[in-house]
């Protein structure tokens, strides 16, 4: 899905390119970014995750290229609004926020609303660039696309991601158990936050 370039103080929220391809699997096998997030199927540990990317380069640039532009049309083609977010004159990606989505097979068990979701790359964390990005979608969520709920979601563990939750002011609502985790995964127990639009403060 295409999307407008929204521009903050510091942050340059785009559409996503086939030059993000590489950074954003980096990322990803990072065991600090995805310690919460079973969904990712990426291995948690430091030596593994340096593995994957050296099995990752070590494929031919067609191949890459190939796998950038299929992964390319899945970020555009989808219901989501997702945003690249650029650091102008320091890093050209550092991360991701989304808007939209079906709550990840949750749909029963909370009530129904648009999700936001993001993901940064490590390096770039405790730099209150994941706070204002997401204050920008929140708003181009509420005024633009005219929403009037929008929500998140994590695992119980997932500290920094409650955190930011609160400092964007969405509110708890309840605790659940993710229902397409198996019975007694560390990452089953989740807790599911929310703002209305009339409790968004612009």
């Amino acid at each position: 899905m295409s999307v407008p370039n929204i521009v903050t103080s510091r942050l340059l929220l785009r559409s996503w390119r086939e030059s993000d391809f590489e950074p954003h699997i980096r990322w990803e096998a990072d065991p600090r970014v995805n310690e919460f997030l079973p969904f990712l199927n990426a291995p948690r540990t430091e030596e593994a995750s340096r593995e994957q990317i050296a099995r990752f380069l070590g494929h031919p640039v067609e191949k890459l290229q190939e796998w950038a532009k299929t992964w390319l049309r899945q970020e555009t083609d989808n219901s989501y609004h997702g945003w690249a977010v650029e650091v102008p004159g320091i890093a050209d990606v550092i991360g991701g926020v989304w808007l939209g989505g079906d709550a990840n097979g949750a749909a029963d068990l909370i009530p129904p609303s648009i999700g936001i979701h993001w993901r940064f790359a490590s390096q770039y964390w405790g730099k209150g660039y994941a706070t204002e990005a997401a204050q920008a979608v929140l708003k181009y969520g509420f005024t633009t696309l005219g929403l009037n709920e929008i929500c998140s979601m994590s695992a119980l563990g997932h500290k920094r991601s409650f955190a930011l939750m609160e400092r964007i002011r969405l509110r708890y609502v309840k605790d659940f158990e993710f229902p397409s985790l198996p019975q007694g995964h560390p990452l089953r127990p989740y807790a599911f936050y929310t703002l209305k639009r009339g409790d968004w403060s612009g």
